[in-house]
Protein backbone atom coordinates (compact mmCIF):
# COMPACT_ATOMS: atom_id res chain seq x y z
CA UNK A 1 0.00 0.00 0.00
CA UNK A 2 1.52 3.36 -0.45
CA UNK A 3 2.23 5.88 2.30
CA UNK A 4 -1.31 7.62 3.34
CA UNK A 5 -0.60 11.36 4.46
CA UNK A 6 -0.81 11.59 8.49
CA UNK A 7 -2.93 15.00 8.65
CA UNK A 8 -6.23 15.47 7.30
CA UNK A 9 -9.69 17.19 7.95
CA UNK A 10 -12.92 14.92 9.19
CA UNK A 11 -15.82 15.75 7.80
CA UNK A 12 -19.69 14.71 8.47
CA UNK A 13 -22.45 15.00 5.74
CA UNK A 14 -26.09 14.26 6.95
CA UNK A 15 -29.20 15.48 5.74
CA UNK A 16 -32.70 14.55 4.57
CA UNK A 17 -31.40 14.36 1.01
CA UNK A 18 -28.25 14.17 -0.75
CA UNK A 19 -27.35 13.45 -4.44
CA UNK A 20 -23.89 12.75 -5.95
CA UNK A 21 -24.68 12.11 -9.37
CA UNK A 22 -22.13 10.66 -11.66
CA UNK A 23 -23.41 9.75 -14.93
CA UNK A 24 -26.13 13.13 -15.14
CA UNK A 25 -26.57 14.53 -18.21
CA UNK A 26 -29.21 16.23 -19.15
CA UNK A 27 -32.88 15.47 -18.12
CA UNK A 28 -31.66 12.33 -16.17
CA UNK A 29 -29.69 13.02 -12.79
CA UNK A 30 -28.62 10.33 -10.89
CA UNK A 31 -26.51 9.27 -7.65
CA UNK A 32 -23.96 7.65 -6.91
CA UNK A 33 -24.50 5.68 -3.13
CA UNK A 34 -21.40 8.18 -1.62
CA UNK A 35 -20.07 11.48 -1.98
CA UNK A 36 -18.18 12.04 -4.70
CA UNK A 37 -14.87 13.69 -5.57
CA UNK A 38 -16.24 15.91 -7.50
CA UNK A 39 -19.11 16.88 -4.86
CA UNK A 40 -16.88 17.65 -2.61
CA UNK A 41 -14.25 19.45 -4.24
CA UNK A 42 -17.23 21.78 -5.62
CA UNK A 43 -18.00 21.58 -1.87
CA UNK A 44 -14.75 22.91 -1.34
CA UNK A 45 -14.39 25.03 -3.88
CA UNK A 46 -17.57 26.99 -3.22
CA UNK A 47 -16.37 27.25 0.66
CA UNK A 48 -13.24 28.63 -0.65
CA UNK A 49 -15.22 31.45 -3.01
CA UNK A 50 -13.61 30.13 -5.87
CA UNK A 51 -15.18 31.08 -9.40
CA UNK A 52 -16.38 28.60 -11.22
CA UNK A 53 -13.50 28.86 -13.87
CA UNK A 54 -10.63 28.77 -11.22
CA UNK A 55 -8.63 26.31 -10.85
CA UNK A 56 -9.34 22.94 -8.48
CA UNK A 57 -5.60 21.10 -9.49
CA UNK A 58 -4.53 22.14 -5.58
CA UNK A 59 -7.87 20.59 -4.33
CA UNK A 60 -7.73 17.51 -6.18
CA UNK A 61 -5.00 16.82 -4.68
CA UNK A 62 -6.49 16.11 -1.20
CA UNK A 63 -7.40 12.27 -0.94
CA UNK A 64 -10.68 11.53 0.20
CA UNK A 65 -11.54 8.11 2.35
CA UNK A 66 -15.61 7.72 3.19
CA UNK A 67 -17.46 5.55 5.60
CA UNK A 68 -21.10 4.75 5.36
CA UNK A 69 -22.75 5.46 8.29
CA UNK A 70 -25.91 5.34 6.98
CA UNK A 71 -26.34 4.12 3.39
CA UNK A 72 -29.83 5.68 2.87
CA UNK A 73 -32.59 4.74 0.33
CA UNK A 74 -32.59 5.78 -3.07
CA UNK A 75 -35.87 8.03 -4.22
CA UNK A 76 -36.58 9.69 -7.52
CA UNK A 77 -38.11 12.29 -8.28
CA UNK A 78 -39.35 14.35 -11.49
CA UNK A 79 -38.75 18.16 -12.51
CA UNK A 80 -40.86 20.30 -14.84
CA UNK A 81 -38.60 23.20 -16.59
CA UNK A 82 -39.97 25.74 -18.60
CA UNK A 83 -43.79 25.11 -18.33
CA UNK A 84 -46.29 28.00 -19.57
CA UNK A 85 -43.34 30.39 -20.97
CA UNK A 86 -43.82 32.46 -23.58
CA UNK A 87 -42.06 31.60 -26.96
CA UNK A 88 -39.25 33.74 -26.48
CA UNK A 89 -38.30 32.61 -22.78
CA UNK A 90 -38.44 28.86 -23.29
CA UNK A 91 -36.22 25.86 -23.06
CA UNK A 92 -32.73 27.00 -24.95
CA UNK A 93 -31.78 23.96 -27.42
CA UNK A 94 -28.32 23.15 -27.93
CA UNK A 95 -27.91 24.95 -31.23
CA UNK A 96 -29.34 27.64 -28.95
CA UNK A 97 -32.56 28.45 -30.15
CA UNK A 98 -35.91 28.27 -28.23
CA UNK A 99 -37.57 25.50 -27.99
CA UNK A 100 -41.42 25.74 -29.52
CA UNK A 101 -43.91 27.39 -27.07
CA UNK A 102 -46.15 23.95 -27.10
CA UNK A 103 -43.11 22.18 -26.28
CA UNK A 104 -41.42 23.82 -23.59
CA UNK A 105 -41.87 22.15 -21.16
CA UNK A 106 -39.02 19.22 -20.21
CA UNK A 107 -39.18 16.80 -17.47
CA UNK A 108 -35.89 15.81 -15.57
CA UNK A 109 -35.68 12.88 -13.68
CA UNK A 110 -33.41 12.87 -10.53
CA UNK A 111 -32.55 10.44 -8.00
CA UNK A 112 -32.17 11.45 -4.31
CA UNK A 113 -30.10 9.92 -1.10
CA UNK A 114 -32.86 9.95 1.65
CA UNK A 115 -31.55 9.84 4.89
CA UNK A 116 -28.13 9.03 4.11
CA UNK A 117 -25.23 9.82 6.48
CA UNK A 118 -21.48 9.85 5.86
CA UNK A 119 -18.39 10.45 7.49
CA UNK A 120 -15.23 11.45 5.36
CA UNK A 121 -11.30 11.80 5.94
CA UNK A 122 -9.90 14.51 3.76
CA UNK A 123 -5.95 13.91 3.84
CA UNK A 124 -2.87 15.94 2.67
CA UNK A 125 0.89 16.27 3.45
CA UNK A 126 0.04 20.26 2.64
CA UNK A 127 -0.80 21.43 6.01
CA UNK A 128 -1.33 24.60 4.99
CA UNK A 129 -4.14 23.42 2.14
CA UNK A 130 -6.09 21.53 5.36
CA UNK A 131 -6.32 24.71 7.87
CA UNK A 132 -6.93 26.81 4.50
CA UNK A 133 -9.74 24.30 3.75
CA UNK A 134 -10.62 23.93 7.15
CA UNK A 135 -10.76 27.76 7.95
CA UNK A 136 -13.05 27.96 4.85
CA UNK A 137 -15.56 25.19 5.95
CA UNK A 138 -15.83 26.93 9.40
CA UNK A 139 -16.95 30.18 7.52
CA UNK A 140 -17.73 29.15 3.71
CA UNK A 141 -17.62 32.33 0.91
CA UNK A 142 -20.82 30.46 -0.42
CA UNK A 143 -23.52 28.13 0.77
CA UNK A 144 -22.55 25.05 0.72
CA UNK A 145 -25.09 21.46 -0.26
CA UNK A 146 -24.97 17.94 0.05
CA UNK A 147 -24.67 17.37 -4.48
CA UNK A 148 -27.39 19.73 -5.25
CA UNK A 149 -28.21 23.47 -3.69
CA UNK A 150 -31.63 21.50 -2.62
CA UNK A 151 -30.00 19.46 -0.41
CA UNK A 152 -28.79 21.22 2.38
CA UNK A 153 -26.73 19.59 5.24
CA UNK A 154 -28.73 19.26 8.80
CA UNK A 155 -25.68 20.87 10.73
CA UNK A 156 -21.93 21.82 10.52
CA UNK A 157 -19.85 19.93 7.64
CA UNK A 158 -16.11 20.26 9.72
CA UNK A 159 -15.69 18.63 12.65
CA UNK A 160 -11.79 19.21 12.73
CA UNK A 161 -8.52 18.98 12.06
CA UNK A 162 -6.33 15.39 13.12
CA UNK A 163 -3.50 13.59 13.07
CA UNK A 164 -3.89 10.10 11.75
CA UNK A 165 -7.34 10.95 10.35
CA UNK A 166 -7.91 7.47 9.17
CA UNK A 167 -7.82 5.82 13.01
CA UNK A 168 -10.34 8.59 13.70
CA UNK A 169 -12.71 7.71 10.80
CA UNK A 170 -12.82 4.29 11.89
CA UNK A 171 -13.01 5.27 15.54
CA UNK A 172 -15.91 8.10 15.32
CA UNK A 173 -19.09 7.42 16.44
CA UNK A 174 -21.66 5.56 14.13
CA UNK A 175 -24.76 7.59 13.29
CA UNK A 176 -26.73 4.28 13.00
CA UNK A 177 -28.56 1.87 15.38
CA UNK A 178 -26.99 -1.29 15.84
CA UNK A 179 -28.68 -3.91 13.79
CA UNK A 180 -30.68 -6.12 14.80
CA UNK A 181 -30.15 -8.82 12.47
CA UNK A 182 -26.63 -9.43 13.69
CA UNK A 183 -23.31 -7.61 12.87
CA UNK A 184 -22.85 -5.97 9.67
CA UNK A 185 -20.45 -4.38 7.94
CA UNK A 186 -19.60 -0.78 7.44
CA UNK A 187 -18.13 0.08 3.60
CA UNK A 188 -15.60 2.51 3.37
CA UNK A 189 -14.74 3.83 -0.27
CA UNK A 190 -11.53 5.61 -1.19
CA UNK A 191 -9.56 6.86 -4.02
CA UNK A 192 -6.85 4.78 -2.54
CA UNK A 193 -5.66 1.04 -1.21
CA UNK A 194 -7.67 0.31 1.77
CA UNK A 195 -6.08 -2.32 3.37
CA UNK A 196 -3.88 -1.07 5.97
CA UNK A 197 -7.15 1.10 7.68
CA UNK A 198 -6.59 0.80 11.39
CA UNK A 199 -9.40 -1.68 12.32
CA UNK A 200 -9.27 -4.88 14.85
CA UNK A 201 -12.40 -6.82 14.51
CA UNK A 202 -12.78 -10.64 15.63
CA UNK A 203 -15.09 -11.05 12.25
CA UNK A 204 -13.74 -11.46 8.63
CA UNK A 205 -13.92 -8.23 6.52
CA UNK A 206 -15.86 -8.22 3.00
CA UNK A 207 -12.38 -8.18 0.27
CA UNK A 208 -8.71 -6.26 1.60
CA UNK A 209 -9.29 -2.89 -0.06
CA UNK A 210 -6.07 -3.42 -1.62
CA UNK A 211 -7.25 -4.01 -5.38
CA UNK A 212 -9.72 -1.74 -6.59
CA UNK A 213 -13.04 -2.65 -7.52
CA UNK A 214 -13.78 -0.73 -10.51
CA UNK A 215 -14.03 3.34 -12.00
CA UNK A 216 -15.75 6.42 -11.48
CA UNK A 217 -15.62 9.41 -13.04
CA UNK A 218 -15.85 11.75 -10.54
CA UNK A 219 -12.41 13.31 -10.82
CA UNK A 220 -12.83 17.32 -11.72
CA UNK A 221 -10.46 18.79 -14.16
CA UNK A 222 -12.71 22.04 -14.65
CA UNK A 223 -15.89 23.61 -13.43
CA UNK A 224 -16.54 26.39 -16.01
CA UNK A 225 -20.31 25.63 -16.54
CA UNK A 226 -19.30 25.29 -20.60
CA UNK A 227 -16.50 23.13 -20.03
CA UNK A 228 -16.73 20.81 -17.25
CA UNK A 229 -14.56 18.42 -17.48
CA UNK A 230 -13.77 15.14 -15.65
CA UNK A 231 -11.45 12.19 -15.39
CA UNK A 232 -12.04 8.90 -14.56
CA UNK A 233 -9.63 7.28 -11.12
CA UNK A 234 -9.86 3.68 -9.36
CA UNK A 235 -12.47 3.16 -7.13
CA UNK A 236 -11.48 1.18 -3.45
CA UNK A 237 -13.67 -0.46 -1.44
CA UNK A 238 -13.62 -2.58 1.54
CA UNK A 239 -16.15 -3.66 4.25
CA UNK A 240 -15.92 -3.88 8.14
CA UNK A 241 -17.17 -5.11 11.20
CA UNK A 242 -17.27 -2.19 13.73
CA UNK A 243 -17.77 -3.10 17.63
CA UNK A 244 -21.16 -2.80 18.85
CA UNK A 245 -19.77 0.51 21.23
CA UNK A 246 -19.51 1.95 17.73
CA UNK A 247 -23.45 2.43 16.92
CA UNK A 248 -24.45 5.72 19.06
CA UNK A 249 -27.63 6.05 17.20
CA UNK A 250 -29.83 8.85 16.33
CA UNK A 251 -30.46 12.22 17.84
CA UNK A 252 -28.86 13.78 20.51
CA UNK A 253 -27.83 10.77 21.81
CA UNK A 254 -25.16 10.37 19.04
CA UNK A 255 -24.72 14.06 19.04
CA UNK A 256 -23.53 14.28 22.09
CA UNK A 257 -20.98 11.52 21.59
CA UNK A 258 -19.81 13.24 18.69
CA UNK A 259 -19.47 16.13 20.59
CA UNK A 260 -17.32 14.28 22.84
CA UNK A 261 -15.59 12.92 20.56
CA UNK A 262 -14.46 16.27 18.56
CA UNK A 263 -13.84 17.88 21.96
CA UNK A 264 -11.34 15.45 23.11
CA UNK A 265 -9.19 14.40 20.21
CA UNK A 266 -9.71 17.47 17.45
CA UNK A 267 -8.25 20.84 16.98
CA UNK A 268 -10.92 23.51 17.10
CA UNK A 269 -11.71 26.80 15.30
CA UNK A 270 -10.39 27.87 19.05
CA UNK A 271 -7.37 25.60 19.26
CA UNK A 272 -5.84 26.80 15.97
CA UNK A 273 -5.88 30.27 16.67
CA UNK A 274 -3.87 30.16 19.71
Amino acid sequence: MTDRPSRGLLLRLAGPLQSWGTHSKYTRRDTARFPTRSGIVGMLAAALGRARQASVDDLTELSMTVRVDRPGVVLSDFHTVGGGRPADETVITVDGKHRPEGKGTLVSKRQYLADAAFTLALTSDDQALLHTCAAALRDPHWPLFLGRRSCPPEGPILLGYAEDPLRHLVQLPLAARKPRSGPQPIDFYGDRPLGALPVSSDAPDRGDGDHHSGEVTDEPVSFAPLARQYRPRPLYRRAVHLPDAAYKGFGTHHLKTLQTYIDTHFETAERSAR
